[in-house]
C-alpha cells in the first residue's frame, strides 16, 4: 500500500464497477466524487456524527469540493478511499481524500472537501462542538489499516 495512505485514519474499501466506465473506457470524472462521498460518510460514521443530527439537529453540509486527477482507473479493480481532517475552525473542517487503486499499486486521485456545520432548525450556520471536536482529534490521532484491505 502507498506509503501515504497510512497517513489517513479511515480508510474505505470501493470495488470499480462497470457501470462507472465512460465512453473513454475509464472511470468517469465525476465518479470520483461519490467515492469521496462514501468515504466522507464512513468518516462521519466514525465521528457519530449523523447521530448527533438527530439529537442537536445541527450536522455536515459540504460548501466545497475538488479532485486532483493523477491516473485512469478502469475496470476491474478495487480502491481503498484515505480520508483525515486537515483543518477544524469554529463552523467548519477541511477533509483530504486520496485514492489507492490495488490493480496498478499507486495513487490515482486526490481530493479535499469543505465541510460546514449547519443547525436545520434554525437554517444558520453552527459552531463546531467540543464533543466532536474532540472525538476527530482522537480519530486523527489514530492511523488504522483495516482488515480487509490487503494489496
Amino acid at each position: 500500500m502507498d506509503a501515504m495512505l497510512q497517513q489517513y485514519p479511515v480508510i474505505t474499501e470501493i470495488p470499480v464497477a462497470w457501470g462507472e466506465m465512460d465512453a473513454l473506457n475509464h472511470v468517469n470524472n465525476v465518479v470520483y466524487f461519490r467515492y469521496f462521498e462514501t468515504a466522507r460518510l464512513d468518516y462521519f460514521k466514525e465521528a457519530s456524527l449523523m447521530d448527533d443530527i438527530k439529537d442537536t439537529g445541527v450536522g455536515p453540509v459540504l460548501g466545497e469540493t475538488s479532485a486532483r486527477y493523477r491516473l485512469p482507473v478502469t475496470y476491474p479493480d478495487t480502491l481503498l478511499v484515505g480520508s483525515k481532517v486537515t483543518r477544524i475552525e469554529e463552523d467548519r473542517f477541511t477533509m483530504a481524500y486520496e485514492i489507492f487503486s490495488k490493480k496498478m499499486g499507486a495513487v490515482t486521485t486526490r481530493g479535499t472537501a469543505l465541510v460546514v456545520m449547519f443547525d436545520f432548525k434554525n437554517n444558520t450556520k453552527a459552531q463546531i462542538s467540543p464533543k466532536l471536536r474532540e472525538t476527530i482529534e482522537a480519530i486523527e490521532a489514530r492511523k488504522v489499516q483495516p482488515a480487509n484491505a490487503s494489496i
